[in-house]
């Protein structure tokens, strides 16, 4: 049972009172027939004095936000979806009983109030009270540091309250539904229908990856929740619904940092008889109408950057753009050995799997050109190996008729002239597996149903998919997606950490059977004291852990090393740990290590793991110590 503050039990109090005066403390209907904005905007410009001879009248409701109270007559402040507005109340207006009922309401308190509309002399609109109606009484006091939004994590944990106090997260939360109403309209406009699709699939397909897995009891069969929305809305096409879109939430089992979340918000729409052109300046229409319509500007800011919408948008393939930054002309027939020579020289990591002409060029483009694309750019031409979804470049087989679009420096949406040759397709999806042998282990299942549907004749079309939340977050100028998400997923904590965190403490200790491990035998070169001194082997705490974008094996870690900086770490041990476990994990690094730049992030040192082989197969432990060791420790 929870211990209540001084302040909840006296507000229990309040409300036991009310219920011995026959008043329900949590209320009834009440009808309003005014809003707090429209109030102050009707009467913005009517002077102090006309209200004299008017007898306007509103019956308004809201949250009180503020009291001032003054003897036998008071102002008080109420909240409702639009905004606030001021109440004048006297005992002479509402009588001696009503008074000392407003008396004992609290901030925080819901209200229904009806009166005469008014100006105080230093013109602020405000309502006369004639009639006071208690309709709930708040047993909790609202949060002080809320108004100051000190603590950014209470925000997301307690959106109600953050609503309550925060008026930017008000307008986001108003606006997100205005701009998907605008998508709507707008792709209705253009001929589309839209549709909804099945959200749990026996197959993984139509994105690369990690996905949400659950049980489907009655046929006792595994299935995933969908991770894309795109083979289902093709199928269509071949249906003959030839324009079609859906807007709906995917699942991807994967790490969460300022721009993903588990669970989010795509549109796909794909046209028949259309292509990546057609898809392109569907795009450009769609971000200007909602700039125009919804938000009223063409410029904002966005990570920092000022972006400007109006158009024409850049339109320029990745091998160009990768030849503006470093030289290097992939539209040359490169050999697979000239490719990694070239990634070699330019840092770049090639895991087994990437070892072919697309992989290394994808490779390049992440490494010297994304962050580069400020202004709304369209980049295409990507090689066939990063899209097995896409028509091949009739020029170059090598690439395929597919785009990016890029604002800020980061992905707003994915399009492809699509591919509706079977043969082709079912080709690709074997060599999908072929990669997943290899290590890639977000390939996709082969869905051989999709490859029949092709068979029948799926017309030639564009097809695009959009983040809502990334496009949300441009719009109103937020740099988190917890920012532009009502209810963002949050770690586990306090009381409530029976789920999460509590499991990942308490699990039970993994059992190995020790005859099938295979250790690596003792190096037998020995080194001396003085070059083993020189590592600098240090305790650190795990500030955060989020999954790297676009590896499949790469952690970031912000750790805690005793100083007053935070040390980044990346370690390619995405396949043993989730990044939320690791969150508050005392850690041994190596500290004097140079930086290394990985997926275009330095990291500063090296977490240290313990690596054994069994059945066959790697395992690895992240070595963690006792929590009661400081960071900074010195390991001798």
């Amino acid at each position: 049972m929870r211990e209540l503050t001084e302040q909840e039990v006296v507000r229990r109090e309040k409300a036991e009172r009310l219920r011995e005066l026959g008043l329900d403390p949590f209320g009834h209907r009440y009808d309003r027939d005014s809003f707090a904005k429209d109030i102050k905007e009707k009467y913005a410009n009517v002077d102090h004095d006309a209200f004299e001879n008017m007898d306007d009248t509103a019956r308004v409701v809201g949250r009180i936000m503020f009291i001032r109270k003054m003897g036998k007559a008071s102002f008080f402040t109420i909240q409702d979806k639009t905004g606030t507005i001021q109440v004048y109340i006297s005992i002479n207006d509402i009588g001696e009983d009503n008074y000392n009922l407003f008396k004992t309401a609290d901030i925080g308190d819901i209200v229904g109030v009806y009166g005469k509309v008014m100006k105080t002399k230093t013109s602020e609109v405000t309502i006369k009270c004639l009639e006071y109606t208690h309709l709930v009484k708040a047993l909790r006091p609202l949060p002080e540091k809320f108004h100051g939004l000190t603590d950014k994590e209470e925000r997301y944990r307690r959106r109600y309250v953050d609503l309550i106090m925060n008026e930017e997260s008000r307008k986001v939360a108003f606006l997100r539904p205005k701009i998907i109403r605008c998508i709507q309209n707008y792709l209705d406009g253009q001929g589309f229908v839209e549709v909804e699709t099945p959200v749990l699939s026996t197959l993984l397909t139509g994105a690369s990856a990690r996905p949400f897995t659950t049980h489907h009891n009655a046929q006792d069969l595994d299935m995933y929740l969908r991770i894309a929305l795109e083979l289902p809305l093709k199928r269509l096409l071949v249906g003959g619904m030839e324009a079609v879109y859906e807007i709906g939430r995917v699942f991807r089992n994967e790490g969460m940092d300022l721009r993903h979340n588990p669970e989010f918000t795509e549109l796909e729409a794909y046209l028949a008889y259309s292509d990546l052109n057609g898809m392109m300046d569907l795009t450009e229409g769609m971000f200007t109408k909602i700039a125009r319509d919804v938000v009223g500007k063409m410029d904002y800011t966005f990570y920092g950057h000022n972006i400007n919408l109006e158009g024409p948008w850049k339109r320029i393939s990745m091998v160009d753009a990768i030849k503006e930054q470093t030289g290097i002309d992939f539209k040359k027939d490169l050999s697979i050995e000239e490719c990694l020579k070239l990634a070699e020289e330019h840092g770049i990591e090639v895991q087994e799997h990437e070892k072919s002409f697309g992989h290394i060029v994808n490779l390049f483009f992440e490494k010297y050109v994304e962050e580069t694309l400020i202004q709304p750019t369209f980049l295409y031409g990507h090689p066939i190996e990063i899209s097995p979804l896409t028509k091949k470049n009739p020029d170059d087989p090598r690439f395929v008729d597919r785009f990016e679009l890029f604002i800020g420096g980061k992905e707003f949406a994915n399009a492809y002239t699509e591919l509706n040759d079977p043969i082709d397709q079912l080709e690709r999806f074997e060599a999908q597996l072929a990669e997943r042998d290899l290590g890639n282990d977000e390939a996709n299942d082969i869905d051989y149903d999709f490859v029949e549907a092709l068979e029948y004749g799926m017309p030639p079309a564009g097809g695009i998919g959009y983040g809502i939340d990334r496009l949300v977050m441009l719009f109103t100028e937020q740099d988190s997606i917890r920012d532009v998400l009502l209810f963002p997923t949050m770690k586990e904590r306090g009381n409530n950490t029976t789920k999460v965190i509590n499991n990942i403490n308490n699990k039970e200790k993994e059992q190995i059977d020790f005859s099938n491990v295979v250790i690596e035998p003792l190096f037998k070169d020995e080194v001396d004291f003085d070059t083993f001194s020189k590592s600098d082997f240090r305790v650190v705490k795990v500030k955060d852990c989020t999954a790297v974008e676009k590896s499949n094996k790469l952690l970031k870690f912000v750790l805690d090393d005793g100083t007053e900086e935070d040390r980044v770490i990346l370690s390619g041990i995405h396949n043993y740990y989730e990044p939320e476990e690791l969150i508050g994990k005392t850690c041994i690094a190596i500290t004097n290590l140079p930086p290394r730049k990985m997926m275009g992030i330095y990291s500063c040192g090296m977490l240290i793991s313990a690596v054994h082989e069994e059945c066959g197969e790697e395992r690895l432990h992240l070595l963690m110590v006792d929590d009661s060791i400081p960071a900074g420790a010195k390991l001798y």
